[in-house]
This record gives C-alpha cells, sequence and structure tokens, in this order.
C-alpha cells in the first residue's frame, strides 16, 4: 500500500467563550495522516475529538494553526471555494445517519452527486453500485424508516462515497449500532480502503475498529498524547 501525506495539522488550537471566559478546546495539535490508511482518534468524552475531527474536514475553523489537505490549505479557501472542495475531495459520516425520510435509500445516495452537476439518471446509476457495494442492493427502493439502524448507516456511508471522495471522516460511526452491525461496518471501512484506496480519519470508542486502524491517536485534555 502506497502511502503519502494527505493531511498537515499544524499547531491547531480551537478556543471558545464562555462565560466571559477562554476554553481551550484544542491545544497546539500537530500530526500527519497518510493516504489509503485508517486513523483513529480516541480519547474520553470532552477530550477535544469531535472539534478536532471537523476542523481537519474543513467544517470549522481552528482559532490558530493551519490544516493543509493535499497541499491546500483549506482554511484559507473563500466559503464558495470550501463548499466545491468539500462536495469532490471530503465524505462525512457521523453517528446519527441523518437520511431524508421522504427519499429512498437510492435517492439519499443520488442527492450529492445532482447537487454537484450530475443528472438524475446518472446520480441513480451511481447510487445503484454503492448500493451494490454496501450490500444493499435489493434496499435501493426502501425509506430510512423501512431499514435497520446499521442498514441505514451503510447508506450514509454510500451517500459520503457518492462524489468519490479521497478522504472519508467519520464521528463514532458505530456508536448506535450492536456488536453485528458494527463488525460489518468495520469490514467495509477495510474494503474501502484496501479496494477503493480510501483514507478514513474515525473518531470511535469502537475497540475493533481501533484494532484495525493503520495508525491511533489519543487525546486528553485537548492535546495529543505522545
Amino acid at each position: 500500500m502506497n502511502s503519502k501525506i494527505l493531511i498537515e495539522a499544524r499547531d491547531i488550537g480551537k478556543s471558545f467563550q464562555m462565560n466571559k471566559r477562554t476554553f481551550a478546546a484544542l491545544k497546539d495539535i500537530s500530526f500527519d495522516i497518510y493516504s489509503n490508511e485508517i486513523s483513529v482518534i480516541i480519547g474520553a468524552s470532552g477530550a477535544g475529538k469531535s472539534t478536532l475531527l471537523h476542523i481537519l474536514g474543513a467544517l470549522d475553523k481552528p482559532t490558530s494553526g493551519s490544516v493543509k489537505i493535499d497541499g491546500v490549505e483549506v482554511h484559507k479557501l473563500s466559503e464558495n471555494q470550501l463548499s466545491a472542495f468539500r462536495a469532490t475531495s471530503i465524505g462525512f459520516i457521523f453517528q446519527f445517519h441523518h437520511l431524508l425520510p421522504e427519499f429512498s435509500a437510492a435517492e439519499n445516495i443520488a442527492i450529492p452527486l445532482m447537487l454537484n452537476g450530475k443528472s438524475k439518471r446518472a446520480a441513480l446509476m451511481r447510487a445503484d453500485e454503492l448500493l451494490e457495494l454496501t450490500g444493499l442492493r435489493d434496499r435501493s427502493d426502501n425509506k430510512p424508516a423501512e431499514l435497520s439502524g446499521g442498514e441505514q448507516q451503510r447508506v450514509a456511508i454510500a451517500r459520503a462515497l457518492a462524489n468519490d471522495p479521497e478522504i472519508i471522516f467519520a464521528d463514532e460511526p458505530t456508536g448506535n449500532l450492536d456488536s453485528e452491525n458494527s463488525a460489518i461496518i468495520n469490514a467495509l471501512f477495510l474494503t474501502l480502503r484496501d479496494n477503493l484506496n480510501k483514507t478514513f480519519v474515525i473518531v470511535t470508542h469502537n475497540s475493533g475498529l481501533v484494532s484495525l486502524a493503520n495508525r491511533k491517536f489519543e487525546m486528553k485534555d485537548g492535546c495529543l498524547k505522545r
């Protein structure tokens, strides 16, 4: 597996104002994420894991420091440039699937493609490919309420893959699933890494997923443990 440095985080700090006092959620974090690998971020609740993930994925801005993704300093992009970059280069998976209840599994996957300029026909063809990949081809026409929790999360993963991003950020993707469905998701991440050369950055408490990761970063009190 050929890996290169894909994400460079340098001196990341993030502060919030609370009751007229400044709270430092992240403190001078620097590390690299390599392509075609699964990197996990672990730590106790409140350690700053999700805040860091959102900054790495350009959903939030750091108070200080920089993030480069494939050489692009993302937080220096304009809002329009950043939206376009996220649409094509980054996929997101959250603990709660956030599927649109009125649309089928295929339609939920197709929507980001259509927003990115694909025709409905082309978008639905791509959705069918991704449902096949995630083992849900026979659930294409089902709405979220007709799917199990594990199936809903696999649709969310397929949606994150819709525009073929190189990087997938995931925040507790198995946090609401039982052990059987968690194992299915973990195996899917491995398949996507090995067969499609995807890069994953995952916040997780799932010990099975941690054991499969290429790299592990542990956080405590807003800092990376060394």
